[in-house]
C-alpha cells in the first residue's frame, strides 16, 4: 500500500512503554490496551484512536500453577501473584478482585512484564500470573491452570480491548496513510479470518508456539475488520468502555483524575467511519 515509505517496526512489553515512545515521538502508530489508552487520554498524550483491533476474550486470564492450591478466585488469598501494572490483564484482574470482595492486601501483588513473569514461574517465585497470550499458553504448557478468563472479567464490568493509536502530528501531515493503513490493516483481519491455518503457520514462530496452540490463541480473541468499526466509533461504546476505564483508573489511584467523556471522545477519530 505505500511502497516508497520505509517502516521500522518495534516491540515493546507493555502499554505504558508505549505511552512513553508515543510521548516523545519516537513512533507514529502503535496498537495499545484500553486501560494505558485511558491513561494517556487523562494525561493529555499526543494521540488519537483510529481502529480497534480486538475485544480482549478468553486470551488473558489468571493462571496459577496446579500445586499451588488455587482452584478460585478466592484462593489467591496468601499467594504470590504477577501481573503488569497499568495494562489490559491489570485492569481485567482488579475489576475480578473488586467483584469477588478480594484486598491487594489480602496477597502479594508483583508488577512484571510477560517475559519476567514466564521466568519468574520457572522459578517458582511466583504462584499465578494474570498475563496475556503467548505467556499465558506458555504457564499452562509448564503446569499452569486458567481460573478465570478476561471474558469472564468482562461480564463482571471489566470490558477490555485493544487499538489503533496514531501520533496527533503524523495524523495531521498524513490522514491518507492512516486511512491506507486502516485498508491494510482490514487485509489482514479478513485473512485471519478466512484462512485461519495459513495465519497460525505465519504467526507461531513470532508468538514462541507451536501452531496447535496458536490456532487456539487465535480463537481466544475476537478481531474486528473495518465494517465493524463504525458500531463503536459512531455508535459511543468505544468512548463509553474508555470512559469507564478511566473512571476505574482514578478510583484505583493510577491516575489523578478521570478524563471526561468529550477529552475521550476528542481523542476518538470518529470522522474516519462517518
Amino acid at each position: 500500500a505505500l511502497p516508497a515509505v520505509s517502516i521500522n517496526w518495534v516491540e515493546f512489553q507493555s502499554g505504558t512503554d508505549i505511552l512513553t515512545a508515543i510521548q516523545s515521538g519516537s513512533i507514529d502508530f502503535a496498537t495499545i490496551g484500553t486501560p494505558p489508552v485511558a491513561l494517556g487520554i487523562a494525561n493529555n498524550y499526543p494521540f488519537k484512536v483510529f481502529y480497534l483491533h480486538d475485544v480482549i476474550g478468553e486470551s488473558e486470564g489468571l493462571i496459577a500453577k496446579r500445586t499451588s492450591g488455587i482452584k478460585s478466585v478466592a484462593d489467591i488469598k496468601g499467594k504470590t501473584i504477577a501481573v503488569p501494572f497499568g495494562t489490559t490483564s491489570h485492569f481485567a484482574f482488579q475489576n475480578v478482585l473488586k467483584h469477588y470482595g478480594i484486598s491487594t492486601g489480602d496477597f502479594t501483588l508483583l508488577d512484571m512484564t510477560g517475559p519476567d513473569i514466564y521466568a519468574a514461574w520457572l522459578r517458582g517465585d511466583i504462584d499465578g500470573a494474570y498475563i496475556w497470550e503467548s505467556v499465558k499458553s506458555q504457564l499452562i504448557e509448564a503446569d499452569g491452570v486458567q481460573v478465570i478468563s478476561s471474558a469472564e472479567a468482562a461480564e463482571l464490568g471489566g470490558l477490555t480491548a485493544e487499538v489503533g493509536i496514531v501520533h496527533n502530528d503524523f495524523y495531521k501531515r498524513y490522514p491518507g496513510v492512516v486511512k491506507a493503513y486502516i485498508g491494510v490493516i482490514d487485509e489482514a483481519v479478513k485473512a485471519y479470518r478466512s484462512q485461519p491455518d495459513s495465519s497460525a503457520e505465519l504467526m507461531a514462530a513470532g508468538l514462541g508456539l507451536s501452531v496447535a496452540a496458536t490456532k487456539i490463541a487465535m480463537n481466544e480473541i475476537i478481531v474486528k475488520d473495518k465494517s465493524e468499526q463504525a458500531h463503536y466509533f459512531t455508535g459511543g461504546e468505544l468512548g463509553a468502555t474508555l470512559k469507564a476505564t478511566g473512571d476505574f483508573l482514578s478510583e484505583q489511584k493510577s491516575i489523578s483524575r478521570a478524563p471526561s467523556q468529550e477529552t475521550v471522545d476528542a481523542a476518538i477519530l470518529s470522522e474516519l467511519y462517518r
